[in-house]
């Protein structure tokens, strides 16, 4: 986390190099995290967290552990903002040619590569929404109890009393399906 810091403060004074590297550093976390969220273009609200980390860094002040805290409040209220928006918001499909000219993956392919991801998600669906952001953040995000706490605005000790509701809930599930742990 030390490097982390130092990442932030030479980003905070301007060098284009620390930037590049606090991304490549955490974007595969957030985009996973936004992703197990459901957010459907995970692309561009991920462009969205980093271009308000990267906007914001100024104005931040703390080590490594809070600005990776930092960095997953912003995360989740990009996320939060994204499902509110949505909401007010009429679906549209854009017009996509169905030929790409390129090879197309067989379905066999297409299904199995699905298959996990959809079980993750479907697992993820029987948690309470303050559940799943405890282990979403805990797991994918990489942060402490305290860190999650800060982010969804509750005191560690709820943070950890959802953790352990969440996870028994899904060891009964799984369990009850035949697959041992």
């Amino acid at each position: 986390m030390d490097e982390l810091q130092d990442l932030v403060g030479q980003a905070r004074d301007g060098s284009p190099q620390a930037f590049a590297a606090i991304y490549e550093r955490l974007v595969r976390q957030v985009a996973g995290y936004l992703r197990s969220r459901g957010v459907p273009d995970v692309e561009d609200v991920t462009s969205e967290v980093f271009l308000a980390v990267f906007t914001g860094i100024g104005g931040f002040e703390g080590d490594g552990d809070r600005f990776r805290s930092w960095v997953f409040t912003i995360a989740h209220r990009r996320s939060v903002d994204h499902w509110r928006k949505a909401g007010r918001t009429p679906m549209t499909e854009p017009l996509e040619p169905t030929d790409s000219g390129g090879e197309v993956p067989s379905a066999e392919t297409s299904a199995l590569e699905s298959i996990g991801d959809q079980r993750v998600l479907a697992l993820l669906e029987t948690l309470s929404p303050d559940q799943r952001d405890v282990l979403l953040l805990r797991i994918i995000g990489d942060l402490t109890v305290d860190q999650v706490a800060v982010v969804l605005g509750k005191s560690p000790g709820a943070v950890k009393a959802l953790q352990h509701r969440g996870l028994a809930h899904l060891r009964r599930v799984v369990e009850a399906e035949g697959v041992t742990l």
